[in-house]
């Protein structure tokens, strides 16, 4: 019997990764390219679809079952993803130009057009990971549970009684767009204060130039170009026993903290997954994470939901959630 793989892509406001799986959740070739290097959406494609037959070509042999794409804003139902925040396509004028911005951005219809007889299936990139979870890693079993996604942006994935929680118009789970500050920090999706802005990769390098501006003890960061910071820089500055950068990770961990406290409330999860590059700093995030959830939760819930970080491969969580796209649309077939 042909083995079957399935693609799975993850887009990033900073990178694109696509991979080879397996149903195990096995990885058999990945490829990368950077997102912001391509702002018109057909060169975007066409870069994605180069990236997928290199794949294809490592596994001879073998079946193409699908292809799942996890992006920002994703909409499974409608096959679009509207208006990523932090990513922005173009389309390009018969001259050439640089004409107006992609708002509804057609991802299951392009890639179909060079894939018409496989399933294309796009969701949220958090819904995706939490597919995977469920799937490949540490929530197989569960039927509630909370995936949080950290990386440019911060992504929710809320599975109830089992399934995927998409509300009405096939988006919920925006919980990085929860406002956790009003008035606070400018959104890239124009509001202030959402928890995104506090909590994600470019959100702790926020927290970080602030401390910086407002304490004067000293910080190995200092001699650094503002442009130049990013979370693992202050990541390693924290490990080697910075205090400002330890603080900044503090008060990231008491704003993810209290943020978790609340989301507990109204779907009551077994566990809340952490998995992206800001979840891979280790104990720097989660104590003080671990310790504002506690100490902000209703106390009906007190000790009762686990802080559990990706059960998936690290390095591969974001095309594994992609991937599993694939192995649960085609069960949704199957049981037709």
């Amino acid at each position: 019997m042909t083995e079957k793989l399935a693609i799975g892509v993850d887009v990033g406001g900073t990178n694109t990764v696509t991979g080879l799986v397996d149903t195990e959740g096995k990885t058999h070739g990945e490829r990368s390219f950077k997102t912001r290097e391509y702002p018109y959406f057909e060169d975007y494609v066409e870069r994605l679809v180069q990236d997928i037959e290199s794949l294809r070509r490592i596994a001879p042999g073998t079946e193409l079952a699908g292809i799942g794409i996890g992006a920002p804003n994703g909409n499974y139902f409608s096959g679009v993803a509207e208006n990523p925040i932090n990513i922005r396509w173009y389309e390009r004028n018969r001259d050439g130009s640089q004409g107006a911005q992609i708002l509804t951005i057609p991802f299951v219809e392009t890639v179909k057009k060079h894939y018409p007889s496989l399933p294309v299936v796009i969701d949220n990139d958090a819904n995706a990971a939490a597919i995977g979870e469920m799937i490949y890693g540490g929530a197989r079993g569960m039927r509630d549970f909370i995936e949080i996604t950290l990386g440019t942006g911060l992504g929710g994935g809320i599975v109830a009684n089992g399934e995927m929680v998409y509300g009405y118009g096939g988006t919920a789970g925006e919980l990085g767009h929860i406002t956790v500050r009003p008035g606070g920090r400018l959104c890239g999706c124009g509001r202030r204060g959402c928890l995104e802005t506090y909590v994600s990769a470019t959100g702790i390098v926020r927290t970080m130039l602030e401390i910086l501006a407002d304490d004067t003890r000293p910080s190995r960061l200092r001699s650094v170009p503002v442009e130049k910071i990013d979370s693992k820089m202050i990541a390693e500055a924290a490990l080697d026993g910075d205090e400002l950068a330890r603080a900044a990770f503090e008060e990231t961990g008491r704003i993810l903290g209290e943020s978790l406290a609340n989301f507990v409330a109204f779907s009551f999860p077994e566990a809340i997954f952490l998995f992206g590059g800001l979840a891979k700093s280790g104990n720097l995030l989660w104590e003080p994470t671990k310790r504002h959830m506690e100490t902000n939760m209703l106390r009906n819930y007190k000790g009762m939901v686990k802080l559990l970080p990706s059960g998936i491969d690290r390095a591969n969580a974001a095309i594994l959630g992609a991937s599993a796209l694939v192995w649960k649309e085609l069960r949704k077939l199957e049981r037709r």
